[in-house]
Formats: structure tokens, C-alpha cells, sequence
């Protein structure tokens, strides 16, 4: 197996991983809102998730599992790059809006820090470099 092929295996097997988890954590939230509500600090305050609050996170969490699963699920290729590119894009609209609108400045910034982190794992997994060959010797 050439470097090539064996390198682009490492990139799809990467960004599958970053989409299956991304699809599970997606429905994990579209069924349980608090598991965003409560890191992000939109809870009241006994600490639970309104219902209103509820139904304005679940479209996020239904977009993440729809953008994982297009990512577990896409061919090779340039179908698997764009899946990839909408799950950064929507990771860095998640750092704009919610690192300019949570409530509080830890809040907003561990939202940037994890938003940036996933679009960086998911770029950089998307936008590696082939490695280059090695000489024998040097």
C-alpha cells in the first residue's frame, strides 16, 4: 500500500470518527437539551432547562447528527469534504453566536475553546498534507 493511500485511509477514517461522534452527541442532546444547556449556562436557576430553551437547542443538536451522519456515511471524496466543511462551518457559527450571547464570560469562552477545537480536529483531518517519502538514509 503506497503512503498516499494509506494517508488519505488515516484522513477518512479521522473525520468518519469526528462525524460518528459528532451524530451521537447531536441526538444525545436532541433528546436530553440539557447536556448543552447545562455547560453553556442556559438553565434557570434551580439549574434545569426551560422549555423554551429546549426547543431553540434541539434544531442545533439535530443539525449536529445530521452533519455527523452525512459524515459517517459520504463516499470518499469530494462528497466527504463537503460534509466535512459544513461541520466546521457550523462549529465556527457556534463560536461566533454563542461566544458573543452566553451569559457569562466562562461560559462563552470554554463554548469557543470546544467549537474551535472540533472545526480544528475536523480541518485538520480534512486538510492534511500527504507526508512526504523518505530517502534511505537521511
Amino acid at each position: 500500500m503506497s503512503a498516499k493511500v494509506e494517508v488519505r485511509a488515516v484522513r477518512t477514517e479521522l473525520l468518519r470518527t469526528v462525524g460518528a461522534a459528532t451524530a451521537a452527541y447531536g441526538i444525545a442532546v436532541a433528546c436530553r437539551p440539557d447536556w448543552l444547556a447545562r455547560p453553556t449556562g442556559l438553565v434557570d436557576p434551580e439549574g434545569g432547562t426551560g422549555p423554551h430553551t429546549a426547543m431553540v437547542l434541539r434544531p442545533l443538536a439535530w443539525r449536529d447528527a445530521a452533519s455527523g451522519l452525512a459524515m459517517l456515511v459520504a463516499p470518499a471524496g469530494p462528497a466527504l469534504a463537503t460534509a466535512a466543511a459544513v461541520r466546521v462551518a457550523s462549529d465556527v457559527g457556534d463560536a461566533v453566536l454563542l461566544g458573543t450571547t452566553l451569559p457569562s464570560r466562562i461560559r462563552r469562552v470554554g463554548t469557543v475553546v470546544t467549537a474551535l477545537s472540533w472545526a480544528a480536529l475536523t480541518l485538520t483531518a480534512l486538510l492534511a498534507p500527504p507526508p512526504t517519502e523518505r530517502v534511505p538514509g537521511t
